[in-house]
């Protein structure tokens, strides 16, 4: 069953890939099947290549929205490297344009390339970044890029002295349509003055899907860091905090005895220079929902508030990306399903031109620092 199994994630994963950027933390195994609803693979538009980038480590579907986005920002992807044969294979038959490298070091060793992506098993995410900034390259990771505290010292310290970009693809902002529909509205004044953010993040377990990593949070470093770097970076961007400090923060399993290394709920409360905010997150979706998660963001002003849907209304309208309105004109509703996702074609601007439009870096690692202080200060429950 297991080897039916693999075959038929193998066989999917080239259809259904495409544009899953906004997945759970469902790592991808040689053992694991591709749970989620199929996503339509509609052909790229061609685009002037700026870039040439290759990815190494492709343990977690959020690889393909990944690659996705950097290819309609302008990027080329070459080479990639994979440990698994049949992920490599699935890979190969999404991307067939891409080579692929004999080792980790044929590709790092490649002058042509400037831009290595990653979704490799958590706990090698960090050291992976660290050896692509030494060769002279950029970094984009999936979420969590880094899982411990030392970790994160030793790439702060390594990106300073290369100066090279190490950025995290947070995809529940950068790849939900109605979350970059909120922060134009924010920006623009539609709600006043941002006082404070509350993110809900429930996802499904599924665990006949997950590989045995997973259930060991010193691989994934724990539901806060995991999940939570999403949350983290959604309150410093709505609420313009560049310095904050963790109120209160839990974290526990309540329901899984039978996986004694994992979280499934965690929350936390902080407070910064530019407002509040309070995270939750849990892996108790029930099955009737058709989605992995039902994630909500809503972000309270001086004058209004914004509450977005990410990927389920479970009013009745169809498909995700829902944004609801609230100040002193109106009441409104945003259909945010077909607004541009700028994030692939700004880091690529960034990495040719060293700006940081698509994200400070300082904003990065705030975001992971305050997640694995979260991780490191949570009571037990």
């Amino acid at each position: 069953m297991e080897e039916l199994n693999r075959r038929d994630f193998i066989k999917d994963t080239a259809t259904a890939a495409a544009g899953m950027v906004l997945l759970p933390a469902l790592p991808l195994s040689t053992t694991s099947q591709l749970v989620h609803q199929p996503v339509v693979n509609t052909p790229m538009k061609s685009i002037e290549t700026k870039i040439k980038f290759s990815v190494i480590g492709i343990n977690h579907t959020h690889i393909y929205g990944m690659v996705d986005a950097v290819t309609r920002g302008g990027g080329q992807l070459v080479s990639f490297y994979a440990k698994e044969a049949d992920l490599a294979a699935a890979f190969a038959k999404k991307y067939p344009q891409a080579k692929l490298a004999g080792s980790e070091n044929e590709i790092l060793g490649d002058p042509s390339v400037q831009l290595i992506l990653s979704s490799g098993i958590p706990v090698d995410r960090a050291p992976l970044g660290i050896r692509v900034m030494q060769h002279g390259k950029d970094y984009l990771v999936d979420k969590p890029g880094i899982i411990t505290l030392e970790q994160f010292a030793e790439v702060r310290r390594v990106q300073a002295a290369t100066k090279r970009i190490y950025s995290i693809m947070y995809s529940e902002r950068f790849e939900s349509r109605a979350t970059v529909k909120a922060g134009e509205l924010v920006k623009a004044g539609a709600i006043g003055k941002v006082i404070q953010t509350i993110n809900i993040a429930p996802h499904k377990m599924s665990p006949k899907t997950r590989p045995e990593w997973y259930f060991d949070i010193k691989y994934c470093g724990g539901i806060l860091t995991d999940i939570g770097s999403h949350q983290f970076d959604q309150y410093l961007y709505f609420t313009g905090t560049t310095r904050a400090e963790i109120v209160a923060s839990q974290v526990g399993n309540i329901n899984h005895p039978q996986y004694p290394k994992i979280q499934d709920f965690g929350d936390v409360m902080l407070r910064g220079n530019g407002g509040m905010g309070y995270i939750r997150l849990d892996w108790f979706t029930p099955d009737a929902i058709p989605t992995f998660g039902d994630g909500r963001l809503t972000i309270l002003g001086t004058d209004g508030y914004i509450e977005v849907r990410k990927t389920i209304d479970i009013a009745g309208r169809p498909g995700g990306d829902h944004l609801f309105l609230a100040n002193q004109k109106e009441i409104k509703y945003f259909d945010c399903s077909k607004e541009p996702l700028p994030f692939g074609e700004q880091l690529v601007n960034d990495i040719i031109n060293r700006t940081e439009t698509a994200m400070p870096q300082e904003h990065c690692f705030l975001a992971t620092e305050l997640a694995l202080l979260a991780q490191k200060k949570a009571q037990k429950i």
